[in-house]
């Protein structure tokens, strides 16, 4: 019996969300669609058992990209899915930032929760449609949770904002805000921006929480209708007694560590002497003694934790002091640095408290963007920002595993933050990859890397259009309303505190945002308090910056590519690709090149050495040339006849030096003057209608113009495009010797041929 299907409609700025349930997985705890336009998403949610020896809710949320949903064939070797693209990485993580909140504290039972795509139309993006279809599988099924959240992407067309644009709006956007929350408040934000003012961005997060609520209004419906009553789950035992026992003991010791300047390794080390001081006192039974009237060891060490929270909040809160003494606006000392590695093109050192970390700059030629494989109109990228996690950086020994998902978002967000200001394709035609190395981290290693790029970029001479900075800023609240936002949180903060908002951007305005949140949400108060916190902060470290390096170098390193832009005629392309590409691979081969050439005829060639690229520009440009009557080139020699010689004058093209017009003097045969292969110098004397093109040797040798070298031939009875006994090679006294057949073993009687 076919299943009774639901479907629940939500309008938010004028677009319509469908949540359709009940059709599909019906053994998952919750499942639905969310379709909006032709994009299609699927999740699903299920509730497991307990594994034993968790300290950790063990959520799980994926996306999975399915190319069919685009009509599209994958293109790796085995054409199937393979590990899931950088895209379906950042959907996946910016699912799950909103809902982990949300889920009863201290919960312990595994869940899981698992999208991918139904269908993509290009116009429609995936992402925020997977945060809605997520929430409201979690809202119907058996599962405790919080929620819903609903989640919109808000843009900025023609200075109005814009609810879920589509992907051609977005184009003409300078804000790509994707934002979740609550009925009452923000959980999630993430953004990219082209220097949007402070005041603009808090009132598109108010826009944006305004625009989630019909979302969250339709799946509150879908609960109330058709939601599964919530199962029983596990939650780690919480013991009051214990608690306040180990507060008690520890608050004085702790209070005098947190007194002294300590590093971070200072810090942890105290913390930990302190800790297994706590658990000899509280869980080492005495010889004799029965250890069931003991609590565990890891029972304590959760107490020492949250007194460790309880103790360093209440210092911030109270007496405005954070655990490494600074004030909650100050930000760590700074120092940069430029030119660290002589054979980069480019590379910058941003060091800040204990994080630091150093970005190059590599360029190359546009050939050399990534191409991307994925659901998403945009198919190649230039500019690329990858950042590395090493387990050395905070003082671990970890195997090395590729890159996480938390090295991948960051190095995303990192991308996002200086995207806008990277010249156009126009202005600076290069491939930029940026890579971000943190060599030790204390927090916000994101946003130094921000800070690193930019000292990389302006190292390489790239004429990026303003710099960028990036802070990280926290948040302490408690029960009674009371909070203190904080500048520049290092880990301990962000660890101990409820937010973890990054901020990047330039003077002018913002580029990036990211928001991650513990608490159930962010008042819009706190948020504006919050951004005008970071623009004093990112105006401070950019100064700091500068005084490494104030702008752009004006030269680019000797080792970087220097590219010459040519634009050429698109029916000259084929000319200089050759056939199979092997007239471009011969001339990069000869001129030490790289060559990319694009469908419009512009053509990029990269080259480090000077000679070599000018070189190559001339031969390139050459293609674009026409043959002009009276103008002199030099050519080879590409053909001989009985009747003269064929030189090729430019590139695909070639004219007749008849034999009369090889030599001052009278030549009985051809090869007495030159040979195949033989360069020599000639004017054009003619070209016919047919594009014919007539050559004198003679006319160079002898001083004479066009018109007196077509004068004297036609005296000498000698042939001439388009005359009466001359239209074709051979004309006059060698007509009947050669006639048509050297005519058609040229290509049809045309000088003017692709080679």
């Amino acid at each position: 019996m076919k299943p009774e299907v639901k479907t629940y409609p939500a309008i938010s700025g004028g677009r319509t969300l469908i949540f359709e349930t009940g059709k599909l997985a019906h053994q998952a705890g919750g499942s639905v669609t969310v379709r909006q336009g032709d994009t299609i998403v699927f999740a699903a949610a299920t509730m497991g058992g307990v594994r034993e020896n968790l300290d950790f809710f063990p959520l799980s949320v994926d996306y999975e990209e399915r190319m069919y949903a685009g009509g599209k064939i994958p293109g790796s070797f085995f054409r199937r899915e393979g590990r899931p693209s950088t895209e379906a990485i950042l959907t996946a993580r910016l699912t799950d930032r909103p809902l982990r909140p949300l889920f009863p504290k201290g919960m312990r039972n595994e869940v899981q929760v698992i999208m991918f795509s139904l269908s993509a139309d290009a116009e429609n993006p995936i992402d925020v449609l997977a945060i809605n279809a997520a929430s409201a599988a979690v809202m119907i099924s058996d599962i405790p949770w919080n929620g819903p959240v609903g989640a919109v992407r808000v843009g900025l067309v023609n200075r109005e904002f814009v609810v879920n644009p589509t992907y051609s709006e977005m184009e003409i956007s300078s804000l790509d805000l994707r934002l979740a929350g609550t009925r009452d408040a923000i959980l999630m934000v993430e953004c990219g921006a082209r220097e949007v003012p402070e005041e603009t961005m808090a009132a598109a997060l108010d826009f944006g929480h305004k625009s989630i609520q019909p979302i969250i209004d339709a799946q509150l419906k879908m609960q109330a209708e058709i939601g599964k009553a919530k199962r029983e789950a596990q939650y780690f035992a919480i013991n009051a007694e214990l608690d306040q026992q180990v507060l008690d003991l520890v608050s004085g010791p702790m209070n005098e560590l947190l007194d002294k300047p300590l590093s971070k390794n200072e810090f942890y080390e105290g913390m930990d002497a302190l800790a297994a001081d706590v658990v000899a006192k509280l869980a080492t039974p005495a010889e004799g003694e029965d250890a069931t009237l003991f609590p565990t060891a890891g029972a304590v060490k959760s107490s020492f934790g949250k007194a460790e929270q309880a103790i360093v909040r209440e210092r911030i809160l109270a007496q405005g002091k954070r655990p490494d003494g600074r004030a909650p606006k100050d930000i760590r000392p700074i120092w940069c640095e430029v030119d660290l590695s002589p054979r980069a093109h480019g590379s910058g050192l941003f060091t800040r408290g204990e994080t630091q970390v150093l970005t190059l700059t590599t360029l190359g030629t546009i050939g050399e963007a990534q191409e991307l494989d994925n659901l998403s109109p945009t198919d190649t990228k230039r500019y690329m920002h990858h950042y590395n996690f090493p387990p050395y950086s905070t003082g671990e020994v970890k195997p090395l595993r590729g890159q996480s998902r938390r090295e991948i978002g960051h190095g995303a967000l990192a991308e996002r933050a200086l995207e806008p200001v990277i010249p156009e394709e126009k202005d600076f035609p290069y491939a930029l990859r940026l890579v971000s190395e943190v060599l030790a981290s204390n927090g916000s290693s994101s946003m130094a890397s921000v800070c690193g790029s930019t000292l990389a970029l302006m190292d390489a001479g790239v004429p990026i259009k303003a710099p960028v900075a990036g802070v990280a800023m926290g948040l302490i609240t408690d029960e009674t309303g009371r909070y203190q936002i904080l500048t520049d949180i290092q880990g301990t903060e962000d660890h101990l505190g409820d937010m973890d908002f990054k901020v990047a951007g330039t003077e002018a305005g913002i580029t990036a945002l990211q928001m991650d949140i513990k608490i159930s949400g962010l008042s819009a108060n706190m948020m504006k308090e919050a951004l005008g916190q970071a623009r004093e902060a990112r105006l401070s470290i950019l100064g700091k910056m500068l005084e490494a390096l104030a702008a752009p170098r004006a030269e680019m390193k000797p080792h970087a590519p220097r590219i010459i832009t040519v634009k050429i005629p698109v029916d000259k392309i084929g000319a200089l690709i050759g056939p199979g590409g092997k007239n471009i691979r011969a001339l990069q081969e000869e001129t030490n090149t790289k060559i990319d050439v694009q469908e419009d005829g512009t053509i990029y060639i990269a080259s480090t050495d000077g000679i070599g690229g000018n070189l190559a520009r001339e031969r390139v440009e050459a293609l674009g040339e026409t043959a002009e009557i009276g103008r002199i080139y030099t050519g080879k020699v590409v053909r001989i006849a009985d009747f003269g010689a064929f030189v090729e004058i430019l590139p695909g093209m070639d004219g007749l030096v008849h034999i009369s017009q090889l030599d001052s003097e009278r030549v009985n045969k051809v090869e007495d003057i030159v040979n195949m292969g033989d360069e020599i110098t000639v004017m054009v004397i003619d070209i016919d209608p047919t594009g014919k093109i007539r050559l004198s040797r003679q006319a160079v040798l002898e001083g004479w113009t066009a018109e007196e070298a077509r004068e004297k031939d036609g005296k000498r009875g000698g042939p001439r495009p388009g005359g009466s006994g001359g239209g074709r090679p051979g004309g006059g006294g060698d007509r009947g010797r050669s006639g048509g057949n050297d005519r058609n073993r040229s290509g049809g009687g045309g000088f003017d041929r692709r080679r």
